[in-house]
């Protein structure tokens, strides 16, 4: 139980500093405007520390149904507990975007600009092709996936693969070079609950202007993500019976 417990707190925390700052940058009457893509960059790679480091040695800090999935693929993580993992995820994106909706509530309700209003829980393409921006959303994930394999030491035999405190700044430093150097297109989401989870919470609150929640396009960073972790288990158990 404290395994769920501890993955629906990460990755609240995760999603609190990460929309956090896109709510500062975009949302009207904030004081960080002037943060920009270097700004949400850093952030959620501080966010993605917080969120590892609070929960790694408990849960192993997947945060992301496409580590939960990746990991269970290399036979490194019990199917059994997949599920439970996910839901956490998902429940803890919602929290974390909860409380960046409290935190910035007076200045939701004085935006108008709905798209600035959407942005501050799940991602939406630069230029919409949802091909293009699935395959962006794979090479993403691909690399954190594969990244997190290395970091956390594992191997394709009878160890684990699971993140520890000590991981948490090389994961964190991933995620902002991938944010950097990947994310422009998409929006970076890498993780079917980070976008899914706020999204669906973007339907149900009661906020002023907010529009639609687009979800003709909710499935790409869901499917996207999936398809890169699977792959980088792949790759990863690939290379490691070849050595």
């Amino acid at each position: 139980m404290m395994t769920f417990i501890f993955e629906f707190i990460g990755t609240a925390m995760l999603i609190l500093i990460g929309n956090g700052i896109v709510a500062n940058l975009v949302l009207k009457g904030t004081k960080g405007s002037d943060s920009g893509w270097t700004g949400i960059s850093l952030a959620w790679g501080i966010a993605v520390f917080i969120g590892v480091f609070i929960s790694a040695d408990t849960s192993g800090a997947h945060l992301n149904p496409a580590v939960t999935i990746g990991l269970a693929v290399a036979g490194k993580f019990s199917w059994s507990l997949a599920p439970g993992y996910i839901v956490a995820q998902i429940l803890g994106a919602m929290m974390g975007n909860f409380l960046v909706w409290l935190n910035y509530k007076k200045q939701y309700e004085a935006t108008e600009d709905t798209g600035a209003i959407l942005a501050t829980f799940c991602t939406s393409p630069a230029i919409r092709s949802p091909f293009w921006n699935m395959v962006t959303e794979i090479i993403g994930a691909f690399a954190l996936v594969f990244g997190v394999f290395y970091i956390a030491g594992g191997t394709v035999g009878d160890s684990p693969v699971s993140l520890g405190s000590l991981d948490a700044l090389p994961v964190a430093l991933l995620v902002m070079g991938i944010g950097f150097g990947l994310g422009g297109p998409t929006g970076y989401a890498i993780n079917p609950a980070r976008d899914f989870g706020p999204r669906l919470l973007h339907a149900i609150l009661p906020i002023r202007n907010k529009g639609k929640s687009d979800w003709g396009y909710a499935w790409v960073p869901i499917v996207g993500p999936i398809i890169g972790g699977v792959l980088a288990a792949l790759v990863y158990m690939l290379i490691e019976i070849m050595q």
